[in-house]
């Protein structure tokens, strides 16, 4: 038993000094010349012309949430499509209230102007 742990120990290790050893090597071999320029911030090859902590509107975070919601309800539904034959009546009552709970909460969304871009 106690040898079980040790190859997870040893593993754990190795690893750790792996990473560190490549992250050093990488902080010595790498080139480094700091300039004004670099250091400069860089927003998609537009000088900033205000201050970065401003204000957004909620609504892009909530359009963006909604989005990944439903993304991951896809990638629940992908295998259990795929073995939707094997599972039985049970599964498919299961996806059922699942799809259900999901319409439900995209409805509320809907009625709520959550999805109205402006």
């Amino acid at each position: 038993m106690e040898n079980q742990y040790a190859y997870v120990v040893v593993f754990g290790a190795v690893g750790i000094c792996f990473v560190a050893l490549t992250l050093t090597l990488a902080r010595l071999i790498r080139p480094n010349r700091p300039s004004k320029t670099k250091s400069a911030p860089y927003e998609c090859g537009i000088d900033p012309r205000e201050d970065a902590w401003q204000q957004f509107n909620v609504r892009y975070y909530v359009f963006a949430l909604l989005f990944v919601l439903f993304d991951v309800e896809a990638a629940y539904m992908y295998p259990w499509a795929i073995r939707v034959g094997k599972l039985g009546m049970f599964a498919f009552v299961e996806m059922a209230i699942f799809v259900g709970i999901l319409a439900f909460g995209l409805g509320y969304a809907w009625r709520k102007g959550a999805l109205r871009w402006e």
